[in-house]
């Protein structure tokens, strides 16, 4: 399903994935409260999913429904929007004491470092499926 929106999201949505799960080893041995420690993680690592999930599909639908005039318009727009919604997640998380703040942050940035290790990425999912050699850089390569 992701591969219908973006050649390049799954890799991008398993990388941020990965990352959580390597923040959860990493960190949880150290803290005392293993519970909000895992949940702020939870709700950062879901948050940066669902951001790029979006971000593929605005980038989409600027390019294919709003045309070259209201595509910088929209995509302006969609941006504000997904941050607001962001910061209305941990304001909710502060408010009722959902989760630890901090690791939800640390799993929100989990969408950049998932972006910056995407063709590393991107390079295993096709040698696990098989496509052939992916070592050279060619135009069928799609990257976010």
């Amino acid at each position: 399903m992701l591969r219908r929106i973006n050649d390049a999201l799954p890799g991008l949505v398993l990388g941020i994935i990965v990352y959580g799960v390597i923040v959860e080893l990493a960190g949880v041995w150290f803290v005392t409260d293993k519970v909000r420690y895992t949940t702020g993680l939870l709700i950062g690592i879901s948050l940066a999913c669902g951001m790029a999930v979006n971000i593929a599909t605005v980038l989409r639908d600027a390019v294919e429904l709003y045309g070259e005039d209201n595509a910088k318009k929209k995509i302006v727009a969609k941006s504000l929007l997904r941050y607001a919604v962001v910061v209305i997640v941990f304001f909710v998380m502060m408010k009722w004491n959902l989760g630890n703040l901090i690791t939800a942050f640390i799993g929100v940035l989990g969408l950049k470092v998932s972006a910056y290790l995407q063709p590393f990425t991107h390079r295993v999912i096709q040698k696990l499926q098989g496509r052939g050699d992916v070592s050279s850089d060619s135009e069928d390569n799609n990257f976010i």
